[in-house]
């Protein structure tokens, strides 16, 4: 009897911390969700080493996606679903030091992929050479206007400075790029800030998740740091919403003590809803003092909070728990071994919604959310 008197607090204490590590359980109804992983489908998407490009800007074939394959956009298009990815080769040592190029899947359940083998956005001998070289182009973020114009934000990234860049398309295939959406607001005032992660405001309509305005802009969240936001005439242009000292406006900051401690980072686009707006987002938990203890030291988790549909910029409401976090084997063990599930792509296929997530900045994963 002792020692089963011994072990039942140790087994009681593990209980509780494997508790204490789950997603939130029960969602406020403004909330999308619950998220669940189909089994035995995930990874969707992985690193293919046979996979060759011809680069155009160190003339030579190259192993595009034979690294890591994460942080992916999504979008329909004629009845099928399309996941655009990230994809880095092997030219570096570690994160941030290879070239980033962005790949396309298509599907017609949107969970089994064909690749189209090369990539469809990629550095090139272009005006935009500048920013993405040697870099790359990162973590896109796709959404449809209702004519049908694809719209991707995403980072260029020249291993300097971290640029939000937009490019557009009618097919998916072939982007026209635009060039850093800041450059031209306000005299270039935040040409040269590190930006990332824009989310556009999209509403479902006509079966479909599809850009709209707010009072006759359109409008978006962005950032990594904190949640900024960003209006525009053209969807290529952006100015960022300012406070009454000139400076970006935070709308909402990471939290001592919570899983988004150190990083509230932008997930798919936005979506307009009768409950307001609601934006998914990656929450990144601190290593130090101000961390959830919840959670592990750096890894990402995904949270939900809710904005006013008659002010975009007023804040309602967050999750205090995350409604994804890293459970699975791939989403802890990778080239981010601390746990990624990063959160940027969201279609409404087939009467549900599919988000799609990179893992532990390694591979593609799905999860699904069928509304009553």
């Amino acid at each position: 009897m002792k020692k089963l008197s011994f072990l039942f607090p140790v087994l009681l204490a593990i209980s509780c911390h494997v508790l204490a590590q789950q997603p939130i359980q029960q969602l406020p109804d403004w909330a999308l969700g619950p998220f669940v992983r189909p089994p035995g489908v995930n990874p969707i998407i992985s690193p293919d080493t046979n996979s060759r490009f011809y680069d155009p800007m160190q003339h030579k074939q190259l192993d595009w996606e034979s690294n890591d394959t994460f942080n992916p956009a999504a979008a329909v298009k004629d009845g099928k679903v399309y996941v655009l990815y990230r994809a880095e080769d092997r030219s570096g040592v570690g994160i941030g030091h290879r070239t980033s190029r962005i790949g396309l899947a298509e599907s017609n359940n949107g969970i089994t992929m064909k690749r189209m083998g090369k990539p469809v956005l990629f550095p090139n001998t272009d005006d935009q050479q500048e920013f993405e070289w040697t870099g790359g182009c990162e973590d896109p973020r796709v959404a449809v206007t209702e004519d049908g114009t694809y719209l991707m934000l995403y980072t260029q990234w020249n291993k300097k400075v971290p640029r939000l860049g937009s490019a557009t398309s009618k097919d998916l295939i072939h982007w026209k790029k635009h060039g850093p959406i800041f450059q031209d607001a306000y005299n270039g005032k935040f040409h040269n800030i590190a930006s990332k992660s824009a989310s556009v405001l999209t509403t479902l309509k006509n079966g479909r998740l599809q850009i709209t305005k707010y009072k006759g802009k359109y409008w978006m969240y962005w950032g990594e740091n904190h949640v900024y936001a960003a209006t525009s005439d053209n969807l290529v242009d952006w100015s960022p919403v300012l406070d009454e000292k000139g400076g970006l406006k935070e709308l909402i900051s990471p939290r001592k003590g919570y899983f988004d401690s150190h990083l509230t980072e932008c997930g798919p686009p936005a979506i307009l809803t009768d409950k307001g707006i609601v934006l998914l987002y990656n929450g990144k938990n601190q290593a130090g003092a101000n961390r959830d203890t919840n959670y592990t030291a750096n890894s990402y988790c995904a949270g939900q909070m809710l904005f006013s549909k008659e002010d975009p910029s007023k804040f309602i409401a967050r999750l205090d728990k995350p409604f994804m976090v890293p459970a699975e084997s791939f989403e802890k063990s990778g080239q981010y071994p601390a746990g990624t599930v990063f959160i940027e792509g969201l279609v409404y296929f087939k009467g549900r919604y599919i988000l799609y997530y990179g893992c532990a900045d390694s591979r593609v994963a799905a999860a699904v959310y069928e509304p009553k």
